[in-house]
């Protein structure tokens, strides 16, 4: 596939995703999963490959594995299992990797789920300047760094992490929305992360009690004061809806809003929040960290920017068609934790 072959520019959806598999431009070390391909989205897996290292880095001009030798402490096998710790910092050899035809780029994103955990996820790429994006013509693996913050995870190879987005020639933004905390919408206005829970297993779903693990924040005067250091889980004040020929990425920090970090995983596939797909009333999720100061938030004030990008066509399916954990939610951690 080349930009010519794209009907405009654009994101890629499932079924161009899939041509590119059938095609060797994706490859994998083990069969893709069924539900491996989203609406315009790639998951990616982790293998049984990673090193616990001392410090993140970007490659430059090198291999990633050539860089790791200078900041790895020792080499783990995922095979069984692996308790990555909070507060430390991993590499992982995932298992896709890439061969993009001309006229191609790529980026990625965290899961919906690893941001709703804390997990600071980013791609690496051999001789990349840059996290999480692939240049045009890239042959070569794929690594993943990830950092846990709040909560100790459990992976293991096949674990999902992040995903990846592909691109036909350059998107333009259509529209840019401004996206509201909703801090009136019920008894319970958001989640703060506990200091000293469990460890999560991220492959476990519904499989955790979420008393164990969050503080449910109770409403309040329509206000939050954000506590440095901590880790919240918010609700956008207006539903978020993306037309079923776009796609959305949420803008993981805006300086002008606030100094605080918000929404980890920044994707949104064409279809969320819509009625075509049966998600009519769904509210963006908010994934918020403060940084060096206490911030009082009040309700409906602007955290984030909402940018919408074109699809190269119609995706063969939309998001939440067969079956999704956050299609029409509300305020909702993530799929590992039983309801509140």
């Amino acid at each position: 596939m080349s930009l010519f072959d794209a009907p405009r520019p654009g994101i890629l959806p499932a079924q161009s995703i899939e041509a590119l598999i059938a095609a060797g431009a994706v490859t994998s070390d083990t069969p893709f999963d069924a539900d491996q391909v989203q609406p315009a989205s790639l998951d990616l897996r982790l293998s049984d490959q990673a090193w616990r290292v001392r410090a993140s880095f970007l490659p430059g001009q090198r291999l990633v594995e050539d860089r790791i030798k200078d900041v790895a402490m020792h080499a783990i096998d995922l095979s069984g299992g692996y308790v990555m710790e909070k507060g430390c910092v991993y590499i992982v050899r995932l298992q896709e990797r890439l061969s993009l035809p001309k006229g191609l780029i790529a980026r990625a994103n965290p899961k919906s789920s690893t941001g709703r955990v804390d997990v600071f996820v980013r791609l690496l790429t051999d001789r990349g300047a840059v996290f999480d994006d692939v240049a045009e013509g890239y042959e070569g693996p794929l690594y993943m760094e990830v950092a846990p913050q709040t909560f100790s995870i459990l992976v293991r190879p096949g674990t999902r992490l992040n995903q990846l987005r592909l691109k036909a020639g350059e998107p333009p933004r259509l529209e840019t929305r401004s996206v509201g905390v909703d801090l009136m919408g019920g008894e319970i206005v958001g989640f703060r992360g506990r200091r000293h829970a469990g460890v999560v297993d991220l492959d476990h779903i519904d499989g955790h009690d979420p008393r164990d693990f969050w503080e449910p924040l109770a409403l309040r005067r329509g206000e939050l004061l954000l506590d440095p250091g901590e880790f919240y889980i918010l609700a956008s004040s207006d539903d978020v809806e993306i037309p079923v020929d776009q796609a959305a990425e949420m803008t993981p920090i805006d300086p002008s809003v606030g100094e605080f970090r918000v929404h980890y995983a920044g994707f949104f596939d064409p279809g969320f929040g819509t009625d075509e797909a049966h998600g009519a009333g769904s509210k963006g999720v908010l994934e918020v960290r403060t940084h060096d100061t206490p911030f009082l938030l009040e309700h409906g004030q602007i955290v984030a920017r909402l940018v919408y990008e074109p699809l190269t066509e119609r995706p063969s399916r939309l998001y939440g068609e067969s079956g999704s954990h956050y299609q029409s939610q509300g305020l909702k951690l993530s799929k590992h934790f039983r309801p509140w």
